[in-house]
């Protein structure tokens, strides 16, 4: 090694984050000393950004897929100006500190996504692909490219063998996301050891099956040889772009460097000392970067500002030829008014038939496409199920990127994922769809996008055993106790037309906030006094004539149960509330007063039922009450004798009541 600047500017990444990680004694120290020199090559001299408006719309984007990472970004972060300080990094891992031990989405600049599990930040960073070519597609006009940016990702080996992996790049192939370059740290170690012992295909030809073509950098130190195969990369537009790069986990310790040891402990205080040798640094001062380095720094990020400058001028000039579509660039950039559907009559459009109300779903999906121009997105090869097309639109692809449609196929998990990327990039709209049993695949990316605080929407339908003949694979039982169990979501089952219309409308005014659409595949009547109230998440629904006696709280399909089962209740003198209770998680955020005014604390008499698992329901019911619901998996059948059949019915309801003393 020399002592050039680009060579100690490198350095000073490895330098910093093994620092970080020793003074915390936590982390993965071997990704950021392999790393750094493709890192560094490709934020210094490829990756547009504006050290001054980190949120620039044009921006490159770059996610660290490999988050266990996170100092090699946290270093970078620091290092070209975007955020941090020296204390934030000395600080790496502590609680209430802003470097976590994997990088979350919002707790500072440069951030693009929160990436830890494996493989996730592949999808993201494939749905940030598809989502500028989508926006270019849309408003990009001869001579006035203003989305015109790149995406890339790093990966490593446990992200490449991960499922997810191949089925996001398999779509980005299919697409020809061609602005996508994925940086892969090919160190050939795991945790447990030498990769061979469990991953020996060639990931780049698996890459070029999917449509990518594929570089290979040899020597992952060389930076001349790096900034070429990107430069290669990025004057090509005719497919995405995946580029081996053969690294040296840990490089620059020399105790362990290409073991699995540099994976995931602190290199040691007696190897953090021989690293710096070996790597020429010129103090053992921990947390030192010499002044011509940061100067270096500096200068590089200074020279990101004239592509931000130009295009600012550029956009000023397209406001000018093209008012129209300036307006509509600005309506996608901006939250979606609530005045817009609040007040509008056709987004509450009443229903006077039974309906499933995954088509009840689907009527409010075609009406607010006319509404929200940049709604994006589709289902997992089950859109006439889940009625989740918008009919007259195009399916975004290869041919047509301005399609608002989007084929997922049958890829669950990158689906979650490609949409909060999607999502992410911002300028976007989303929306997934799936049958609510195979949410089991979907639930990691709707976690991280709860934990990411972004309103993503999931539509999950052919709700409970109404499934009928496809029989238990397909029947949920545990997975509404599962959604609702994630923190910062929200999950809606709606009872008929006017619930759905009022779940859609609180997904679609989430600002933080991920959303549920839990909805049937069978036809439901509509309810009288059901909708807005919806809103406040539980509401009584259908009431008694003097204070109630008796409290039956239903969702979805079990609310006509219960207000059948009331009416015959009524009939033999009993008061009886029925409380719709479409979303526990929003009338959780309701006040107690208003509670209290719903389930008043006085009538413990109460009865739950919903045709899913009762894990949860003894929070409303309390030790006095019951609760009607399935206590194992389904069964292939008619979907209403499926019902008899497990007990889910009017009296099994008119009896719970009975039953309570």
């Amino acid at each position: 090694m020399n002592n050039d600047i680009e060579t100690m500017s490198v350095n000073a990444i490895r330098v910093l984050s093994a620092d970080a990680i020793q003074k915390a004694n936590s982390g993965h120290p071997g990704l950021p000393l392999g790393v750094a020199p493709m890192a560094y090559e490709l934020w210094a001299h490829f990756l547009k950004f504006n050290p001054k408006d980190a949120k620039w719309a044009d921006r490159d984007r770059f996610v660290l897929s490999g988050g266990h990472g996170s100092m090699l970004l946290y270093s970078l972060i620091y290092l070209f100006g975007l955020d941090y300080t020296k204390e934030d990094i000395m600080n790496f891992r502590q609680l209430g500190s802003r470097t976590p031990g994997h990088p979350e989405y919002g707790a500072a600049n440069g951030i693009e996504a929160t990436t830890g599990p494996l493989g996730a930040g592949i999808g993201m960073a494939v749905g940030m692909a598809a989502a500028e070519k989508h926006l270019a597609a849309v408003f990009n006009r001869p001579g006035y490219e203003i989305v015109n940016h790149r995406t890339y990702v790093e990966c490593g080996d446990g992200d490449l063998m991960e499922g997810i992996s191949s089925e996001a790049l398999s779509l980005a192939g299919t697409w020809k996301l061609d602005k996508l370059t994925v940086l892969y740290d090919s160190n050939h170690i795991s945790i447990e050891g030498d990769t061979s012992i469990a991953f020996t295909e060639d990931p780049a030809k698996r890459a070029e099956a999917f449509g990518f073509k594929t570089l290979l950098v040899e020597d992952g130190n060389n930076l001349e040889e790096i900034g070429k195969a990107i430069a290669i990369a990025n004057a090509d537009d005719s497919a995405p772009y995946f580029i081996t790069v053969k690294t040296t986990i840990g490089y620059g310790c020399p105790a362990k460097q290409g073991t699995n040891k540099a994976h995931g402990e602190p290199l040691g205080e007696e190897n953090v000392k021989a690293m710096k040798e070996f790597l020429e640094w010129p103090s053992q001062e921990p947390f030192f970067v010499p002044e011509e380095v940061y100067a270096h720094y500096r200068k590089l990020s200074e020279d990101k500002l004239p592509a931000y400058t130009a295009w600012e001028k550029l956009f000023a000039a397209y406001r000018t030829a093209y008012p129209e579509l300036a307006a509509l660039w600005d309506e996608y950039h901006s939250n979606i008014d609530e005045a817009k559907l609040s007040e509008d009559a056709g987004f509450w459009e009443p229903c006077d038939k039974a309906e499933a109300t995954r088509a009840s779903s689907g009527a409010v999906i075609n009406y607010i496409k006319n509404k929200i121009p940049h709604l994006f997105g589709g289902s997992a090869d089950l859109s006439p199920s889940n009625k989740t097309d918008m009919k007259g639109e195009e399916y975004f692809s290869a041919v047509t990127p301005e399609g608002r449609n989007i084929h997922f196929g049958v890829r669950e998990m990158a689906m979650g994922a490609i949409a909060n990327g999607m999502l992410l990039h911002g300028g976007l709209r989303t929306y997934t769809g799936t049958f609510f049993v195979f949410s089991d695949y979907l639930k990691p990316m709707a976690r991280l996008a709860a934990l990411m605080e972004i309103p993503q929407i999931f539509v999950l339908t052919h709700d409970s055993i109404g499934v009928g003949e496809d029989g238990p694979t397909h029947e949920p039982i545990e997975q509404l106790a599962m959604l609702r169990s994630i923190p910062n979501f929200q999950v809606f089952r709606p009872c008929d037309r006017a619930e759905t219309e009022a779940a859609w409308y609180a997904a679609l005014q989430s600002d933080h906030t991920p959303t549920a659409l839990i909805l049937t595949r069978q036809n439901l009547p509509q309810i009288p006094g059901s909708g807005r109230r919806a809103l406040q998440g539980a509401y009584v629904i259908d009431d008694c004539d003097k204070d109630p006696e008796y409290i039956i709280i239903a969702t979805g399909s079990e609310v006509s149960l219960a207000v059948d089962a009331k009416k015959r209740l009524t009939e033999e003198g009993y008061q009886v509330r029925v409380v719709s209770m479409p979303s526990m998680e929003v009338f959780e955020q309701q006040s107690d007063a208003y509670k209290e005014s719903v389930l008043p604390k006085h009538v413990r008499k109460r009865v739950a039922v919903e045709a899913l698992s009762d894990f949860g329901w003894a929070k409303y019911t309390g030790l006095d009450g019951k609760v009607v619901s399935m206590h194992s998996f389904g069964a292939s059948g008619n979907g209403s004798q499926l019902f008899k059949h497990f007990g889910i019915t009017t009296d099994a309801v008119v009896d719970a009541v009975k039953s309570l003393k």
